[in-house]
């Protein structure tokens, strides 16, 4: 990946292809081949010329379905489709295993995660099993709509969380050990369940058939990877289950066709060099070689019985949702010679679209080098920005082998320094993994060491005047101890920066993950946390914890105001926050306690945590009496009704009334019980100016409401007409997030993270109309 983005590109900035029909048409048309577009250029001809190579060699494989008379009675939806044969985009499998009832043990029943097929709105489509006369054999077919019983269908064959299943045709739990005990000993195979196909208007399921299952059945691979899947993976594995190798992740068609195209892409190669000729021939037709190979790694991604199928989006999702190799039961098996989810066409398209936005016209050349960060002595005087291991988190290397058997088979004669190991090596990776170490502790100890000593060699061949950038987007885990609560991968990686003799001056949370089709599902990160780092003075003084805890009262208070009006989102600002806090930490040679002992990252984390909450609280002090109430009421009861004693002592406490709140707008107060309005339940036809008891609390809410139904532009209408009372409410909202994500209600944390998160373009349009309206008016 470095050397695609780096190096390789500008070796050939401004040159044009040379497939010959891009070379025809860019002089026809007058085309510009600047940066990399002639190279991306190419990367698409030669792309589409290996997909036609492909449906020439191993089309027979990938039929297209008939929609029969007898389909068109069975399911009249049909109709429009009759007689025509249907591009199949995927065919839909579910593994099975021996019933474990002995009456039935000879009958392989399947294993199904759920029988809804698509969830899309309108558009609901499932499978229904028929169970034969004789009680053993069944089918399966596809009906269109809601099913009557949703619950079922949305079970599938599934009893719980896990492995733990039923009996299609007995009804008996299928336990766990039985499936891995028959996955482990090769027993378990893969029924049809339906046929995914392309309709003139959206996806089309259809029932199983005979000629598609013997179609599948055909496939011959000449090889496929011998490579061992992880045994323990954080995140799960399939492994226990009889995917022991890479090989195995994927059905033979599908290892037919990765074979088919890694095997096109020195076919490719050679008639890049024919069609260039020329100088230089050999490493350009070597670097479109690399991104037809990368291409490759995300159809593999696509093409694995790990994947997923997506029955909301009707589409593939790749085996990596998150590092780990988890067990699917059912799965697509994607056709790719489809244009349309999972094919090759699909899994190529994004590259030479990357490639022409490279700001090659800018930029220098580049070198990427494969070295060992904790022994390299290479770098002098550099700008050192990277992304370090992440504690015991992902197994990089254990999973990068997915790829790397492909990659190998493609480029191996190209880049040989790089493929020369049939797998990719594992004891080097700077990881804690207590299985290959012996134990947590020499996990630890192994990471601890490795990582404060590479960072130690960045910290003395980097300048002070330069700072170093250290991305980590680590998805946290707890462990307890006489402190509570503590993030050992965070804390661990903390205290390796700050012995390898740099400074924290800053931490910044960037948005670098897209959390969507099935990460928008998952607990995926929302951002990565960028670490500013320099190097530590060799005179930095010693103070006490209590000096350390007055620097952050007194520094860490600005610090927050600066983070708030920059945007900084609630769902960041406390990591954010340990940027300036962690500064003045390591600022520091050593903290000590009062006995003489250091202070430690951990504790130091706790502090900063603690001084947040408290300036976080003493921001109350700018609300008004309301919506103080109305936020210590919501932190107790949120939304929902509490009594309506302890709301009026509440009140009284802040100096208010509950009668004068719900005259105001912001409560319901009735039979004995008061709960907050909710923004929808709030007026449409309010008007800040006409309040004569105008809250905070009504403001965030009321803009809450607009943009959920008139978007930024009506919020930016509302937002001029708050007045002074406009950056309180941003103020209140980073609050209201606070107190959303500590009692976990997710949906008003959502609310009121999107609204800060939305508020410079709300600002943007509200002074953009002000100045509109302005001129106007001279008009």
């Amino acid at each position: 990946i470095n050397k695609a983005m780096i190096e390789l590109p500008p070796k050939f900035a401004g040159r044009p292809p040379v497939h010959p029909e891009a070379r025809s048409e860019g002089e026809l048309l007058g085309a510009k081949w600047t940066g990399a577009r002639g190279l991306a250029e190419d990367v698409r001809c030669y792309g589409r010329w290996m997909r036609d190579e492909a449906e020439r060699r191993i089309g027979h494989l990938y039929p297209k379905i008939a929609v029969t008379d007898e389909m068109v009675r069975e399911r009249p939806d049909l109709q429009p489709y009759a007689g025509r044969e249907l591009t199949v985009i995927a065919w839909l499998w579910a593994r099975t295993v021996k019933s474990p009832n002995p009456a039935f043990a000879q009958v392989e029943v399947p294993l199904v995660s759920t029988f809804m097929l698509s969830t899309k709105q309108g558009k609901e489509a499932y499978v229904e099993p028929v169970i034969g006369a004789d009680g053993y054999r069944y089918r399966f077919t596809v009906k269109v709509g809601a099913p009557p019983d949703a619950a079922a269908a949305t079970a599938g064959t599934k009893l719980a969380r896990g492995a733990n299943f039923r009996c299609l045709v007995s009804g008996v739990p299928i336990p766990p050990d039985h499936i891995k005990a028959e996955g482990m000993a090769g027993r378990m195979g893969a029924r049809l369940l339906a046929i995914v196909a392309e309709g003139d208007r959206g996806r089309v399921y259809l029932a199983p058939t005979d000629e598609h299952e013997t179609a599948a059945s055909r496939a011959r691979p000449e090889w496929k990877p011998d490579g061992s899947v992880p045994e323990r993976l954080t995140g799960g594995t399939c492994y226990a289950y009889g995917l022991t190798t890479f090989g195995d992740l994927f059905t033979p068609r599908q290892l037919v066709a990765l074979n088919t195209f890694s095997d096109l892409v020195a076919e490719a190669r050679e008639r890049i060099r024919q069609d260039a000729g020329g100088a230089g021939v050999t490493a350009y037709a070597e670097a479109v070689s690399l991104y037809l190979s990368c291409g490759i790694s995300r159809l593999a991604n696509r093409s694995a019985t790990i994947c997923v199928w997506n029955r909301a989006g009707e589409k593939v999702e790749q085996v990596f949702a998150r590092q780990a190799i988890p067990m699917t039961w059912d799965y697509p098996e994607t056709n790719p010679l489809s244009d349309s989810t999972g094919g090759w066409s699909g899994s190529l398209g994004w590259i030479p679209e990357a490639l022409r936005l490279l700001p090659l016209e800018v930029a220098g050349h580049g070198t990427a080098a494969q070295e060992n960060a904790v022994s390299h002595t290479g770098l002098e005087s550099s700008i050192v920005s990277t992304d370090p291991p992440y504690y015991d988190n992902i197994a990089y290397a254990d999973l990068s082998d997915f790829f790397y058997v492909w990659l190998r088979r493609a480029l191996r004669s190209v880049f040989p320094d790089l493929f020369a190991t049939m797998a990719v090596p594992k004891m080097e990776e700077l990881v804690a993994s207590p299985y290959r170490r012996g134990g947590r502790e020499q996990a630890e100890s192994f990471f601890m060491s490795g990582m404060a000593q590479a960072l130690g060699r960045l910290s003395l061949k980097t300048p002070r005047s330069i700072p170093t950038t250290l991305y980590y987007a680590f998805k946290q885990s707890e462990n307890k101890d006489d402190r509570g609560f503590a993030s050992t991968g965070w804390e661990t990686f903390l205290d390796a920066v700050i012995r390898s003799g740099f400074e924290i001056s800053g931490t910044w949370p960037m948005r670098t993950e897209r959390p969507t089709g099935v990460k928008a599902a998952v607990n995926a990160l929302a951002s990565s946390i960028v670490l500013v780092c320099r190097r530590r003075p060799h005179d930095a003084p010693i103070c006490s914890r209590r000096e350390l805890i007055d620097a952050l009262k007194e520094e860490l208070p600005t610090a927050l105001v600066h983070l708030q009006r920059g945007n900084v989102a609630p769902v960041d600002l406390a990591q954010a926050a340990i940027g300036p806090g962690m500064a003045i930490f390591t600022r520091y040679a050593k903290v000590l306690h009062g006995a003489g002992n250091r202070v430690t990252v951990g504790e130091a984390l706790a502090l900063i945590n603690q001084t947040l909450d408290e300036i976080l609280a003493a921001q109350e002090g700018d609300f008004d009496t309301d919506s103080r109430w109305a936020l210590a009421w919501f932190d107790q009861h949120g939304f929902e009704a509490g009594e309506y004693g302890s709301a009026e002592t509440l009140a009284t406490a802040k100096n208010t009334s509950v009668s004068g709140m719900a005259q105001a707008g912001i409560i319901h107060s009735q039979a004995g019980s008061v709960r907050l309005l909710r923004p929808q339940e709030l007026p449409a036809d309010w008007d800040p100016a006409a309040d004569d008891r105008l809250t905070t609390w009504e403001a965030v809410h009321h803009l809450i409401r607009v943009v959920w139904h008139g978007g930024e532009m009506a919020a930016a209408r509302l937002l001029r007409r708050l007045g002074g009372v406009a950056d309180l409410a941003r103020e209140l909202c980073y609050r209201l997030y606070t107190v959303s994500e500590r009692r976990k209600r997710a949906a008003e944390a959502l609310d009121y993270n999107g609204l800060v998160k939305s508020w410079p373009e709300i600002s943007r349009l509200a002074v953009t109309e002000a100045r509109l309206r302005q001129t106007e008016l001279s008009l």
